[in-house]
């Protein structure tokens, strides 16, 4: 089955080359040429991915970011000629799961396509469904319940939890995190991990401390602690 990408780029250039290159690659492209056009054509033809240019009119494209994350977690590419790693950390902390600074080459771009689409089907658990008290995981359909209640996660994030489930109660660095789930072409600051997890610890806030946590061992990294009656 051919993935779909949402392409939303308002220079028609740029979108015209980076759509033959993905074209070429065996990508069916949908392109947007504005922020509320990429809004529309998001939820009229969802999309497996989506290329998203920061600088649009009508609605930038931290804008669209935050709309799509709302009821998604579609995973999304940054395409920004901001080159300040503020700018990357504000989008990889409000959900994006990568970011390719222009001037860029097209085959770069379609290799971070099927890198972030790898990642966003990675299957790390052993068995598909885990209980950990009232946290269901469900590698197999890649859901997360809290209560019974659906927990919506980026599929990076996604992935950094499956990764620390996969093995309750063992330490992970920063490094093999990165490794795992990021890969050994991830080229940005490890200040993503603890942004992950910042996010993470926040969509299990209500996740009770007698059944289990996210914790953080000083100088060492993170563990998936959980209590061995769940």
């Amino acid at each position: 089955m051919t993935a779909s990408v949402l392409l939303a780029e308002d220079e028609l250039a740029i979108s015209q080359v980076l759509k033959a290159y993905l074209v070429k690659a065996g990508f069916h492209v949908i392109q947007a040429f504005d922020g509320r056009q990429a809004i529309d054509l998001f939820y009229s033809e969802p999309p497996d991915l989506v290329l998203l240019d920061v600088m649009m009119p009508k609605a930038d494209g931290w804008t669209v970011l935050k709309e799509i994350r709302q009821t998604s977690a579609c995973p999304i590419i940054m395409l920004t000629a901001l080159g300040d790693v503020t700018y990357r950390l504000d989008g990889l902390n409000n959900g994006a799961d990568d970011y390719i600074t222009k001037p860029f080459n097209g085959e770069e771009v379609v290799a971070r396509v099927r890198a972030v689409l790898r990642r966003s089907i990675n299957e790390p658990l052993t068995s598909a469904l885990k209980h950990y008290g009232s946290l269901t995981i469900d590698s197999a359909a890649h859901r997360v319940t809290l209560k019974g209640i659906d927990l919506s996660l980026t599929p990076r994030d996604l992935s950094v939890l499956l990764f620390l489930a996969s093995q309750p109660n063992r330490t992970f660095t920063r490094e093999q995190l990165i490794e795992h789930v990021w890969g050994h072409d991830y080229d940005g600051s490890d200040r993503a991990v603890d942004l992950s997890i910042k996010r993470l610890r926040k969509a299990l806030k209500n996740w009770p401390e007698t059944e289990g946590e996210i914790k953080t061992l000083r100088g060492l990294g993170y563990q998936f602690c959980v209590h061995e009656n769940n």
